[in-house]
């Protein structure tokens, strides 16, 4: 039931990370703190489709 996502940063639009979750029990997107070599500070990162 895992599958792979990617984190896009929601400042610089990049896409920095790549992880995985379970669809069963995070159905919504998730968010998370993550750092950003761009800007080199920790920012929102979102899940993209």
């Amino acid at each position: 039931m895992r599958i792979n996502i990617i984190l896009e940063c929601t400042e610089t639009g990049e896409r920095n990370y790549i992880t995985t979750k379970n669809k069963r029990t995070q159905p919504e997107r998730i968010e998370l703190m993550k750092y950003s070599p761009k800007l080199r500070r920790k920012t929102l990162h979102r899940e993209t489709k």
